[in-house]
């Protein structure tokens, strides 16, 4: 459990700070924490409990992938996670945007958005396929 957080925690704090700098240069056109707003949460708490609260937010989701998904370690990192990657962002730019079901909503969608959770999510599974390998060559 102890690498579990540590890689959590590791990519939980990249994530954020690709985040912060995508939206600061332009390259996603949503707010990283514009969802408090949205929901109307914590509207009267400072950018930096925002901030704070996601980060927890995605580093309880990266230590659940990683307890999870390090039981698949049969199908190859690569693949899980360029899969799992592409269903996520694509998933959340669509809600975040909320973009029509057209086939022209695509060129909205932000590769680099992408490549980030891509690399990410490789990083948690690879990490967690080799300690499950590990762990199993152990016994």
């Amino acid at each position: 459990m102890k690498i579990a957080s540590i890689t959590s925690l590791v990519s939980a704090l990249v994530l954020a700070l690709c985040l912060k700098g995508l939206h600061y240069f332009h390259l996603i056109k949503w707010s990283p924490v514009g969802f408090y707003k949205k929901l109307g949460l914590f509207q009267e708490s400072s950018k930096l409990f925002h901030w704070s609260f996601l980060i927890l937010c995605l580093f309880i989701i990266g230590f659940l992938l990683f307890i999870v998904l390090r039981y698949v370690y049969i199908i190859p990192a690569v693949l899980s996670s360029f899969l799992l990657g592409l269903f996520v962002t694509i998933t959340l730019e669509w809600v975040v945007l909320d973009l029509p079901m057209q086939l022209s909503s695509f060129k909205k969608l932000s590769i680099p958005f992408m490549v980030v959770v891509i690399c990410l999510l490789r990083f948690l599974l690879e990490t967690a396929n080799f300690h499950q390998k590990e762990h199993t060559a152990q016994k």
